[in-house]
């Protein structure tokens, strides 16, 4: 709760400071106010510039001379008529003189051969220009001697300071503010825990990730059109006993040549198959119940069959970038790792995710329900219109070797019931019957005992229709000196003739 407390007050000044904008867009933003300084400053801010210059090193009439040396020889004239002019007015200062000077090198280099034009031209730039160097003057004296629009601008300029600071900015992830309720407790408490609860530590990489989101463009990319040739890669299905959603990704297809070209033979269609990963990810999270006593963590389950070895340079470059964004970006969503069918090269796949798998997730068992399991991983769930569904809880059983096990359905009177069975690895014999409460009745074969080999990995679905009471029997011969699993389920319908 500390831990908490403290990370909210850190994000609450960096959400007043808007600290979550990505650099770039710092950057971009820092040349503006400079340009406005440049725009604010009145007309004769270069003649001022010159002025500084001309102060340091009071020699402008020997350099208009050099300036005028192709036009008629009567620059000289203007320039002592000049002096003489500054005498007449009663100007206080030495410093204006200076910009006097300033303003007729560019007023003399301009003028026509009238000499009388040329003073007056000197005059009036006496008024415009010797107004800058406020240092020098009374503040009243500087004021009073600015133009309407200078004096138009030095009276906004306290305005523009006494501007309110801009509103705390907004930040969201995974559709849900970083500081909002008890839902966005349950997310700070993931970059916690990811950081041991050291709170700044905790603070810098939901930054981190905040920036990363804006310049990656993650709410853009659910948008995003990015093809289906990899769902087969990685898909949703079905939810382990404690209801986290299960996520499979199935490296064996990458076997399919045309697929893995298409995938990763360059950086672009890698870059693809990045935003592709983390486009799933992010439409898989935002089905999560943030809510306090909800589920917001996902079962990883990683298919190794057939896989493709460490050799391809390209799948283990992917794979890392994959690993790192995951790492970094999504703390705590995975709540148990499971590798199955795990080839003789697994040690050096296993050091290439080692990153994104803690101490405590190694440590854990995983035990998902087997009407949850797609059939191609040992379980009963198939696509497509079925008897049963995931709804439909399954037994499991374990078959010693060189025994013999049976399995009873009860069946009440006109009834169908319906069952689905299979052993893992298979290689039993299996067989059913009905048979019927009454003494006097008939025992029926429903299925032929016959044996199912290991390439027969099926699930066998059955059903028997009957009038009478009575009990279907499954009987299952493991000769093997092998334990075997069973997984079985049923369930009885009545009907009216």
């Amino acid at each position: 709760k500390k831990a908490l407390d403290e990370l909210k007050q850190l994000i609450q000044e960096a959400l007043n400071k808007h600290e979550f904008t990505p650099p770039p867009a710092k950057d971009k933003d820092k040349p503006a106010p400079e340009e406005k300084k440049e725009e604010d400053q009145p007309a004769t801010s270069a003649a001022e510039t010159e002025v500084k210059v001309e102060t340091e090193a009071p020699a402008p009439v020997e350099v208009k001379e050099e300036e005028k040396a192709d036009p008629p020889i009567e620059a000289p004239a203007p320039v002592e008529v000049r002096e003489e002019e500054k005498a007449d007015p009663p100007v206080e200062a030495p410093a204006p003189e200076t910009v006097v000077e300033t303003e007729v090198v560019e007023k003399v280099s301009a003028a026509d051969d009238d000499g009388a034009k040329t003073v007056e031209a000197i005059e009036e730039s006496v008024v415009a220009v010797a107004t800058p160097p406020p240092a020098e003057k009374p503040e009243e004296e500087a004021s009073s001697s600015l133009k309407p629009d200078e004096v138009a601008q030095s009276e906004e300029k306290p305005e523009e300071a006494e501007v309110p600071p801009p509103p705390p900015q907004e930040v969201s992830i995974w559709g849900i503010p970083l500081l909002a309720d008890e839902r966005s407790d349950v997310i700070l408490l993931k970059f916690l825990r990811a950081r041991d609860f050291k709170v700044k530590d905790a603070f810098t990489m939901i930054k981190n990730t905040v920036i990363w989101r804006k310049e990656f463009g993650v709410d853009g990319l659910l948008d995003e059109e990015l093809g289906n040739e990899l769902e087969k890669v990685v898909f949703m299905h079905g939810f382990d006993k404690e209801g986290h959603p299960v996520c499979y990704n199935v490296y064996g297809e990458f076997q399919n040549k045309e697929l893995y070209q298409n995938t990763f033979a360059d950086e672009e269609k890698r870059s693809k198959f990045l935003r592709w990963r983390i486009q799933f990810l992010e439409k898989s999270i935002r089905k999560l119940d943030f809510c306090p006593n909800g589920i917001s963590t996902i079962v990883q389950v990683n298919d190794l069959k057939n896989s493709p070895g460490p050799g391809k340079r390209e799948l283990r470059q992917a794979t890392n970038q994959a690993l790192h964004l995951l790492q970094d970006n999504y703390p705590e969503f995975v709540a148990k790792q499971v590798f199955i069918n795990v080839p003789w090269w697994y040690l050096a796949f296993n050091m290439m995710i080692s990153p994104f798998l803690t101490q405590r997730t190694k440590s854990k068992f995983v035990y998902i329900a087997p009407e949850q399991v797609p059939v191609q991983y040992g379980g009963l769930s198939r696509d497509g219109e079925q008897e049963f569904t995931v709804a439909d809880a399954a037994t499991e059983v374990t078959i010693k070797p060189a025994t013999k096990h049976s399995v009873e359905f009860p069946v009440t009177e006109k009834s169908t019931v319906v069952w689905e069975v299979r052993v893992v690895g298979w290689d039993v014999n299996y067989g059913a019957e009905f048979v019927p409460t009454a003494e006097d009745g008939y025992t029926v074969i429903v299925s032929k005992t016959r044996k199912v080999g290991p390439a027969d990995e099926t699930v066998i679905s059955n059903s028997f229709k009957t009038g009478e009471p009575g009990k279907i029997v499954l009987t299952i011969d493991n000769q093997t000196t092998k334990k075997k699993k069973l997984v079985y389920r049923s369930k009885a319908k009545p009907y009216s003739e």
